[in-house]
């Protein structure tokens, strides 16, 4: 039975790191139309608009740099996902990040916002993550595995 359990916990770790790596990653390629202009965002200005709804009490010349900053960090927490590197980092500020976002939506728009999203539900499944993050189908686990040999 224990072998069952740890391999389902391992095959749902796995699982919880590639959706949260592919959430990440098809918001940024949205961002940059790369599903054409009817999906999602479409378009980086279109972005940018929503980024000041979320959060309007920044100043209008401020929304640029935080549209980058988040994108930026998007795409790097989607790429340490997607390969399993520096999970537990990764993971804990994918869930900080997620969780600022869910707050800025409640303020811009509403608390049910975030909720129809799944933000939150994201924000705690990456806090899991942080915690228990532990998979030999990563890029964390090669390096391990390379060190310990080299040791």
């Amino acid at each position: 039975m224990e072998t069952i359990n740890s391999k389902l916990a391992e095959t749902a770790t796995i699982y919880l790191r590639l959706a949260l790596a592919a959430a990440y990653l098809a918001s940024v390629a949205s961002r940059f139309g790369l599903f054409g202009e009817g999906v999602s965002w479409g378009n980086f200005q279109n972005f940018l608009a929503y980024t000041a709804k979320v959060i309007p009490f920044l100043p209008a010349s401020f929304i640029p740099t935080v549209g980058w900053i988040a994108t930026l960090a998007e795409i790097i927490l989607g790429v340490m996902l997607l390969v399993g590197f520096r999970i537990k980092e990764a993971a804990f500020l994918s869930g900080v990040m997620l969780i600022l976002f869910a707050i800025g939506m409640t303020l811009g728009f509403n608390a049910i916002e975030p909720l129809s999203y799944s933000v939150y539900s994201a924000s705690a499944a990456s806090f899991l993550l942080a915690v228990y993050h532990k998979s030999s189908f990563s890029l964390d686990a090669f390096i391990g595995k390379s060190i310990e040999m080299n040791s």
